[in-house]
Parts: C-alpha cells; sequence; structure tokens
C-alpha cells in the first residue's frame, strides 16, 4: 500500500519544514510507503528553494513548479494527476489541518471506504466574517445542488486511486474538487476534528478567491441562479403588465393620474436592473463554457521531478 500526499504550496516557507516533519512523523507510525508531492503554484518567497532541498535529501518528496500562479484547486489537481499512491491525502501547508488526523482517516479508509474528509467542528483563528460567510454558502449550496456536498468541510481528505482515476478525467477548469468528489460518488464518510490557527505567514486565500470558488462551486453544481434569473424575467413582466393596465385605466377611464418622470424613472431602472443580473448570471455561465472550449491545458509546470509513467 502507497500513500501519496499532495500538497499545495503558496507563499509557504515558514510552514514548509514543520510540516514534512510532522508530515514523516506520521507515515512513520503507519509504516507504509508513501511520496509527499509538492505543488508550488507560483510562490513569491523561497518555498520552491525549501522543498528542492528537501527533494536532494530524500527521494520520497517529489515537486511539481508551476509556471505562475494557477490557484489551489489546480495546484491539487496537479498533485492528483501525477500521484502514484493506491491512495492519495490532500493537505494544505498552513498547519491549521492537523496532519496526524491522516491516520485516523487511513484506518477508515480500511473500512471499506473510498473517501474520507475532515469535518470542522471549529475554525480557530478566522474571523467572524469569514466564518459566517463559509457556514451560509455551504448551506445554500446543499439547498440548491442535487448533489450533495458535505458541510464544514475543506480538500482536507483521503481518497481512493478509483476516484483519482475518475477526478482525473474531468479536466474542466474552473475546479470545485470537493463538489467533484461528492458527485463522483463511492462510499464516503467523514471524521470530525477542531481546526487549527494558522502556524505561520498569511493566508494566500482573499475573500476574492474566496468568492470566486463560491461561483465556481455554484455555477459547477446548479442551474439554480438561472431558473432565479427567468423567474424573476417572468414576475416583472407580470408587474409591469400589471402597471400597463392601471396606467391606461388611469389615463382613458377615470382620467386621475399625474404627469411626471418619476414613475418612468423607477421603472426604467428596476427593470434595468433585472435585466443586467439575469445578463450576468448568463454570462457566468457561459464564461465557464467558454474557458473549456478554449482547451487550454489546466497548468503549465516549468519543473518537476516526478516522471510520470506512460
Amino acid at each position: 500500500m502507497k500513500l501519496s500526499i499532495v500538497i499545495p504550496i503558496y507563499n509557504e516557507e515558514e510552514n514548509i519544514d514543520s510540516l514534512i516533519n510532522r508530515l514523516r512523523t506520521v507515515v512513520a507510525q503507519m509504516q507504509i510507503s508513501c511520496e509527499y508531492i509538492f505543488v508550488n503554484d507560483g510562490s513569491k518567497d523561497h518555498s520552491f528553494q525549501l522543498i528542492k532541498n528537501l527533494a536532494l535529501a530524500d527521494p520520497a518528496v517529489k515537486y511539481i513548479d508551476f509556471s505562475r500562479n494557477f490557484g489551489h484547486q489546480i495546484a491539487v489537481s496537479a498533485g492528483l494527476d501525477l500521484a502514484a499512491g493506491d491512495r492519495v491525502a490532500i493537505i494544505d501547508a498552513d498547519l491549521q489541518d492537523p496532519p496526524e488526523l491522516i491516520i485516523e482517516m487511513f484506518a477508515k479508509m480500511d473500512q471499506g471506504y473510498e473517501v474520507v474528509y475532515a469535518k470542522r467542528n471549529n475554525r480557530n483563528g478566522e474571523s467572524w466574517l469569514k466564518k459566517f460567510t463559509a457556514k451560509v454558502f455551504y448551506r445554500i449550496l446543499k439547498s440548491i445542488t442535487s448533489v450533495k456536498i458535505p458541510v464544514d468541510t475543506g480538500d482536507f481528505r483521503i481518497i481512493d486511486r478509483k476516484v483519482v482515476n475518475v477526478l482525473n478525467q474531468m479536466p474542466e477548469h474552473n475546479k470545485f474538487l470537493r463538489g467533484q468528489i461528492s458527485w463522483i460518488g463511492f462510499k464516503q464518510t467523514y471524521v470530525e476534528y477542531n481546526r487549527n490557527v494558522r502556524q505561520a505567514g498569511s493566508t494566500g486565500y482573499t475573500y476574492k478567491k474566496m468568492i470566486r470558488l463560491a461561483l465556481d462551486g455554484i455555477t459547477s453544481f446548479s442551474n439554480f441562479p438561472l431558473k432565479v434569473a427567468s423567474i424573476c424575467g417572468f414576475v416583472v413582466s407580470g408587474i409591469a403588465f400589471i402597471v400597463m393596465i392601471y396606467a391606461l385605466y388611469s389615463r382613458y377611464i377615470t382620467k386621475d393620474y399625474v404627469e411626471g418622470w418619476t414613475s418612468t424613472i423607477i421603472s426604467v431602472l428596476f427593470l434595468g436592473g433585472i435585466q443586467l443580473i439575469s445578463i450576468g448570471i448568463i454570462g457566468e455561465y457561459i464564461s465557464r463554457l467558454s474557458e473549456n472550449a478554449r482547451n487550454r491545458p489546466l497548468y503549465i509546470i516549468n519543473e518537476t521531478n516526478i516522471k510520470k509513467e506512460a
């Protein structure tokens, strides 16, 4: 049994040594063969050089260096593409997710599961706004999709080789891996844990990136926004028709109307706003179709020490 551990890296020079030491301790306790796949996602610090130094001293340390920053989900996808293990663990380098939990997750896999994900009981060290928005997002996503995507989870998990093989056949550019893994199916379960404070450095997941990930999750697994746009269109059309009947009645029957531009401006702004929102929603879906239709590679590797088997 061989385990691959995929670790996306973006400016994590302060955490790499602690992470690899804790992972090695975990693997030694499990007494299994393991490879550590670091995916450098365009780091601007010395992360990649540290990883290369580790690889020189330990053949189990593998690395993938991107030509630029492609994003967290793409970095994980690259690691999955080149992983050779029978099982693959995914963990971030910030040590908020404890490497020691891999032991319990791996043991769960031995009970016949193909996916074991880590479910957060709490999120220490994170702002109330981030906690609140994450909680709301996952519950909204759960309510509008037909796929059962677990709430209060991230990408920290272990997946079986058969799941990895299916994921590698899903080349869409707007990745939402935790949703894709849920969509694939197979037997899945979880272990609970308390998420730690980030050990060092600052997070690379800005609110802008989180919003983008949320949009990717919603548009990849639900057409609910399109349905909302259609419903709004019908509702606004109905309101406009009623207003038109009332205006004609007031002008030609009761002769009780006040000429002015206020109502006209309000109507135009309201209708225009609905139209722009609907166009924006449709545009999000079209842009994703366009990205996939261009058939560009998901990522570009600048350097790697992994020799992919033919």
